[in-house]
């Protein structure tokens, strides 16, 4: 069980039998009574957001929430398919669930997958990725202006602005939290 001085941003926590994640809180003391804790919390099931204020004092579960080791095989209609690494166990994730992260995943990567009841809420991807640029503009030989750009594709549809001097052929990597590229591998 947590008490109201547990709660910190990221923190997970059960509510009304669904998954929470705090993304803010705010703790309040007014002159009479007893301290407040304003918070905004984000439903893992469904992504919406909550206020919600707690007295000093209360107190709520901790969520079923695992992290597996899972491997990413392949893309089916629709749905990314991981594997467990321990029980070989396949598991068909939906692309709306993953959103954006799925642009990231390459086949083989092993990543770790967070369930909540062995319902796959979210994914951890590393900080950046290695990906072949498959598709790009060629650079022209004296083009050497700061800090120009130009679009890339890569292996997995990413599409990334990179420098002119990237060819289709290179590796680049790739920042998973902003999509940008951070240099030539």
């Amino acid at each position: 069980m947590y008490s109201t001085s547990d709660i910190r941003n990221g923190l997970k926590i059960e509510l009304d039998g669904q998954p929470y994640e705090v993304l803010e809180f705010l703790h309040s003391k007014s002159g009479r009574g007893g301290a407040h804790i304003k918070t905004k919390l984000r439903n893992l099931l469904n992504g919406s957001v909550l206020d919600r204020t707690f007295r000093s004092g209360e107190k709520f579960g901790k969520p079923d929430l695992e992290a597996k080791d899972m491997q990413y095989l392949y893309k089916e209609s629709g749905s990314f398919v991981f594997m467990d690494m321990t029980s070989y166990e396949q598991v068909f994730v939906d692309q709306e669930c993953l959103g954006e992260k799925g642009n990231y995943l390459l086949e083989g990567q092993e990543i770790k997958v967070l369930t909540y009841q062995d319902e796959v809420l979210d994914i951890q991807l590393p900080a950046a990725v290695v990906m072949d640029v498959v598709e790009t503009d060629p650079g022209l030989k004296g083009d050497t202006v700061s800090g120009a750009t130009k679009p890339a594709r890569t292996e997995n549809g990413l599409s990334v602005n990179v420098p002119l001097f990237i060819d289709t052929g290179d590796r680049i990597k790739v920042d998973t939290r902003t999509g940008e590229y951070l240099g030539r591998e």
